[in-house]
């Protein structure tokens, strides 16, 4: 019996978790998302299936199951959010480096990895990426995808400082001690201004979602 689950509902749509014979999926939907953002729930969804599809057979990251003009199905991984799993284990950031340079070598800037329900924790200990709405493929992995990686670098070590500070090298330390220009621009102009959009005149919440995840967003 198929059975569904609603996961999140915000001005963008919905995200679903959905039962299937072969197990559980995730379906995002923008047919609800409010009429002067459809447009843009769209896109976003454009975006993730862009980069989820550049990704494919990679492991510890969604795939594409089906993809329309207003809706996303993607594979669901188990897992519990960072925030929850709190991992402790070196071999954690070890094994989220290797997978986060994968991305990289595919061409994909995930740039939404400052959010720990954005990170997994899977039962076996590894890890996994989600919510890639924000990713950015590009196959030329030109000077701005080169900036954007070197990000996903930083949020990743900010996590690896969180969990396991003893473990950083005295190169991580460095990377996180030297944020890029645009980095440093986003936090003081463009940050401010995100907050106050997203959280008050949307009402969005970095984590919502993430406390029905193990099960995902």
């Amino acid at each position: 019996m198929n059975e569904s689950r609603l996961l999140k509902k915000d001005l963008f749509g919905e995200v679903w978790r959905e039962s299937t014979p072969t197990g559980p999926v995730i379906r995002r939907d923008t047919h609800s998302a409010h009429w002067w953002l459809r447009w843009l729930a769209n896109a976003l969804m454009r975006r993730e299936a862009r980069a989820l599809l550049a990704l494919e057979g990679l492991g510890n990251v969604p795939e594409v199951l089906a993809a329309g003009k207003n809706e996303l199905t993607r594979s669901f991984i188990d897992g519990v959010p960072m925030h929850v799993g709190k991992p402790t284990d070196k071999q954690y950031f070890t094994s989220a480096a290797r997978l986060l340079r994968n991305l990289h070598r595919r061409g994909v800037a995930h740039n939404d990895l400052a959010k720990e329900p954005n990170l997994l924790v899977r039962g076996d200990g590894s890890p996994a990426f989600i919510d890639f709405q924000l990713a950015w493929h590009s196959p030329r992995r030109g000077r701005m995808f080169r900036i954007a990686a070197r990000e996903d670098i930083r949020h990743l070590l900010k996590h690896k400082r969180t969990y396991r500070p003893d473990a950083l090298t005295q190169r991580e330390i460095r990377i996180l001690a030297e944020p890029s220009l645009l980095s440093r621009a986003y936090m003081t102009s463009v940050k401010p201004v995100y907050l106050f959009v997203t959280r008050r005149l949307l009402g969005w919440s970095d984590r919502e979602g993430a406390g029905d995840r193990g099960r995902q967003e």
